[in-house]
């Protein structure tokens, strides 16, 4: 699971792929919400807004 920017959306998907072998599903944060979790507010590649769920 990634949580990345529109900037590095990209490279999670390519990083999810190296390691699962298929393609991820990606989720828009700013049109889901999350009853039991909150999801990490910025880009695990940099300190942009995080966007996008990799899983």
């Amino acid at each position: 699971m990634y949580v990345v920017c529109k900037d590095h959306v990209e490279i999670a998907i390519d990083e999810f792929v190296d390691e699962y072998e298929e393609a991820p599903d990606i989720v828009d944060l700013a049109k889901t919400h999350f009853a039991n979790w909150e999801p990490p507010t910025h880009c695990e590649h940099c300190k942009e807004l995080a966007r996008f769920l990799v899983v």
